[in-house]
């Protein structure tokens, strides 16, 4: 589905984009993402496309807004039975099959408080099916969600979304919401900055502010030094931690000139367990564990290199092998071909 909106008050904002599946539109706090949402239910004015000049009950619409908004002196039938007009008590019926469509049979009698927050939030949905829309709209899925269970939740919701086949628009900014869904777009500026597939744009953000939005740890900035077409390399100094780095050939970037770059903490690594397994290090950056934690099977970890903080991934077994503690010493090397620069305008 293609989206568009032209948004006046009681923000500017200006947006085109396309919804496959379950989508997930990312971006910062104050980007204006539930205004958007509120302006495609109608629920603002703008001019959008599809649906523009229908008032909001005439759109083919189901909007989920934060917190859920049931009514919580009815039951979860009576909720959704709301949605569908006429008497309650007509309506069970139908409403009863919404919910058992969401996997809420047993729960149908039950009031908001005597569910969690993941079984509301199925409530809403199913509130939300009720008026038969041609898109859903999510805002902050995830914001009423324990942590501990946020995952889980939220993976069965967009499952079922799959199974209704109904395209689905969820605003956010939870990168981690972001890496579930079919198809993602960057808000940032007020404006789309960028879209794809989950993989491609954490892969490769197009921007220093959509690397921030996906939730990139490690941004730097730096002076361009030289290129060396010999080597097809670009020379960067890294001023903060006061070394110099190689990444492939940037001929965009002029000598003497400021970027803003990245790298995944994925693409810092520690030496590997074997020696057969060793290769020539492309940046070797020297520093000082400042920061651990230790999650099941993986490690992260923070650098002092300088006055920056290099983070990093590693497996536990291999973080074990090398010792990893706070206050120790060691070098890691920077992946050079997963550095990706942009020069800074003016």
């Amino acid at each position: 589905m293609h989206i568009r909106a032209d948004i006046q008050q009681p923000i500017v904002l200006q947006a085109e984009f396309e919804v496959h599946g379950f989508t997930v539109l990312l971006g910062a706090s104050g980007e204006g993402k539930s205004t958007l949402l509120k302006a495609i239910a109608g629920l603002v004015p703008a001019q959008t496309e599809p649906f523009d000049g229908l008032p909001p009950q005439r759109r083919p619409v189901g909007y989920l807004p934060q917190g859920h908004a049931l009514f919580p002196h009815l039951r979860a039938w009576e909720n959704v039975a709301y949605a569908l007009g006429g008497s309650l008590r007509a309506q069970q019926a139908p409403a009863r099959e919404l919910l058992a469509a969401v996997g809420l049979v047993r729960q149908a009698d039950l009031r908001p408080a005597q569910l969690s927050g993941g079984q509301q939030q199925r409530v809403a949905l199913a509130r939300a099916l009720a008026r038969r829309p041609q898109i859903l709209l999510l805002d902050e899925p995830t914001s009423a969600l324990d942590a501990s269970t946020r995952d889980e939740v939220m993976a069965e919701l967009v499952s079922r979304m799959h199974k209704l086949s109904i395209p689905a628009l969820a605003a956010t900014h939870d990168a981690h919401l972001a890496a579930m869904a079919d198809w993602m777009v960057l808000l940032d500026g007020r404006r789309v900055v960028q879209q794809g597939r989950p993989r491609d744009v954490f892969a490769g953000p197009a921007t220093i502010q959509a690397a921030a939005l996906l939730g990139y740890r490690n941004r730097f900035t730096a002076t361009v030094l030289k290129h060396e077409p010999q080597c097809n390399c670009t020379v960067l100094r890294w001023d903060a931690a006061a070394i110099s780095l190689r990444v492939p050939m940037q001929p965009q970037l002029a000598p003497g000139g400021v970027i803003d770059w990245v790298v995944p903490a994925d693409d810092v690594r520690l030496p590997p367990i074997k020696e057969q397994e060793l290769r020539p290090s492309e940046n070797p950056v020297l520093g000082r564990v400042e920061h651990l934690m230790v999650r099941g099977a993986n490690t992260t970890a923070a650098m002092r290199c300088g006055d920056a903080l290099l983070w990093m991934h590693a497996p536990y077994r291999l973080a074990d092998h090398h010792g990893l503690a706070l206050g120790q010493e060691l070098t890691v090397d920077i992946r050079a071909g997963h550095v990706q620069c942009w020069g800074r305008e003016g």
